[in-house]
């Protein structure tokens, strides 16, 4: 039996996961987005700034040692022998922490003292009259003026209901778009879902998830009980789709929901919306399914919604992503 004393053990609590996985079992390693990773094995598994947690057992640690003893189930033993005989493995390398950002101030706008001007045009849009309560109600859309100019106000929110991301669009013919000071596209607009479902769907704009929640409707299918997520505008993925990372909206949505698994992609029926879908779908980790599926007729989810609903599309020629 193989002695280790205590220089040895402290060398081999030395070696982090990261550092372990990249060298000895590069097969178990999943990039999901930036510096965070999950294994092969358990895609709960989440490996970032040094540290790894296994979220859906409640264990973490820091060390390569601690994953092999309270993951793989190794004897203490058996993992520093597994460490110590891979005499390849460098020196972890110690990357200084990155500045911790302040949290954004949002900066929403005064509310309007009615909102008949926004509803009169979301329902010019074909948005169902339900699906507009229920986001005035929860504080998810609201009206709001400028000299004399209406917007309507997209709010999204984080976990524990904090606002977190705004957006304006004018409901004049200024078309005027725009995300509010503060605003953190992590948390686009977004309706999730009353019941645990393992799917979302993901549209570009506040107005396409709506639109979307309003085909349900007129399809009889509880809305309710489906997450909608919107990118908050135009995805713009690299030169080299490979080299992609996920919308920063949908990173943090699965992060949240981690029994999410199924995205469906209804994005738009243009060159940007096409290399978004195709992008996602390239570098989507492995253990999630994803399935492409845009408006069937017209650009985008709300003039599908508007040709099936017989209404004229709002600018269709000209329209611009909500940023």
């Amino acid at each position: 039996m193989p002695f280790y004393d205590s220089e040895a053990i402290e060398r081999a609590r030395q070696v982090d996961l990261l550092t372990y996985l990249q060298t000895c079992e590069p097969q178990e390693l999943v990039h999901v987005s930036g510096n965070v990773y999950c294994t092969k094995t358990h895609d709960s598994l989440r490996i970032s700034n040094g540290k790894w947690c296994w979220f859906s057992r409640g264990i973490g640690g820091y060390s390569a040692l601690d994953y092999l003893i309270k993951v793989n189930g190794y004897s203490f033993l058996e993992a520093m022998e597994t460490i110590s005989g891979r005499a390849a493995i460098p020196p972890p390398s110690f990357v200084p922490a990155p500045k911790e950002e302040k949290p954004k101030n949002l900066l929403l706008p005064q509310a309007a003292p009615d909102n008949r001007a926004m509803m009169a045009y979301l329902k010019g849009r074909g948005i169902d009259q339900e699906i507009l309560d229920y986001c005035v109600q929860t504080g998810r859309i609201y009206e709001s003026r400028n000299k004399g100019h209406g917007n309507v106000v997209f709010v999204g929110f984080d976990k524990d209901g904090k606002a977190r991301f705004g957006c304006l669009r004018g409901i004049s013919e200024a078309r005027f778009h725009g995300d509010l000071s503060g605003s953190d596209k992590q948390f686009s607009f977004a309706l999730p879902a009353c019941v645990e479902n393992p799917a979302v769907h993901l549209c570009e704009c506040a107005i396409d998830v709506m639109s979307y929640a309003t085909l349900c409707r007129l399809d009889g299918i509880d809305w309710r009980r489906h997450n909608l997520l919107s990118l908050a505008g135009v995805y713009q993925p690299k030169k080299k789709i490979e080299e992609s990372k996920l919308p920063v909206a949908l990173t943090r949505f699965l992060e949240d929901h981690p029994h999410v698994k199924t995205i469906y992609l209804h994005l738009d029926n243009d060159t940007a919306g096409r290399l978004a879908a195709k992008a996602i779908m390239a570098v989507m980790p492995e253990g999630y399914r994803v399935e492409n599926k845009p408006p069937p007729r017209g650009k985008d989810v709300n003039d599908f919604l508007c040709h099936r609903l017989g209404i004229p599309i709002r600018g269709s020629h000209s329209k611009e992503p909500e940023r």
